[in-house]
């Protein structure tokens, strides 16, 4: 299906549809959480996507950057977005709070590479919360945006915090991430 995107694969049609859920020559969708943008593109007009259809998402240069999500008690679900651009490469940092049932909040931390899963293997990525003598720290490869944040957040593969830690690092509401890259 994808052979006019690149790739050449040839495959028993039992083999197909597998390799389709994963082929890195289909369509990248909108790597911004929520449904609400139902773009698919190609890899090289994601960033252009993201910048022209998605004005409101900052972009920080630089491998040692702080994430900041302000008013992490707005109620119910809520998405904060940035992108960190170094060694070359986007990466977008995602903090998502979803309210697992009545009156229990999670928050969940990841970040994702603009690019293919081969390329987000050779780089780690650290988030780490600082305040009041503690520390909480999370490392791990970057995914892909082709897994996407539901993904890495149903797989356990990600930072994953409740309230009362939040509010142990949050400072009037807000919460600073240190987000480093690294190359491996």
């Amino acid at each position: 299906q994808y052979a006019t995107t690149g790739c050449s694969l040839t495959l028993h049609h039992t083999e197909k549809p597998e390799h389709e859920d994963i082929c890195e020559y289909r369509p990248y969708s909108c790597p911004c959480p929520g449904a609400s943008c139902k773009w698919q593109g190609s890899l090289e007009a994601v960033m252009s996507h993201l910048m022209h259809a998605h004005k409101s998402i900052t972009t920080l240069q630089g491998e040692d950057i702080v994430f900041l999500a302000t008013d992490i008690n707005l109620p119910g679900a809520v998405d904060w977005v940035m992108m960190q651009s170094c060694f070359g490469h986007h990466f977008m940092l995602v903090l998502e709070k979803q309210e697992k049932y009545e009156g229990y909040q999670q928050f969940f931390a990841i970040v994702l590479l603009i690019g293919t899963r081969k390329q987000a293997e050779n780089f780690v990525y650290r988030l780490e919360l600082n305040g009041n003598r503690r520390r909480l720290t999370w490392e791990a490869t970057p995914r892909s945006i082709h897994d996407g944040v539901s993904a890495a957040i149903h797989n356990s593969d990600c930072l994953a915090f409740d309230t009362a830690i939040a509010h142990l690092f949050a400072d009037n509401g807000n919460l600073g991430i240190n987000v480093t890259i690294s190359t491996c």
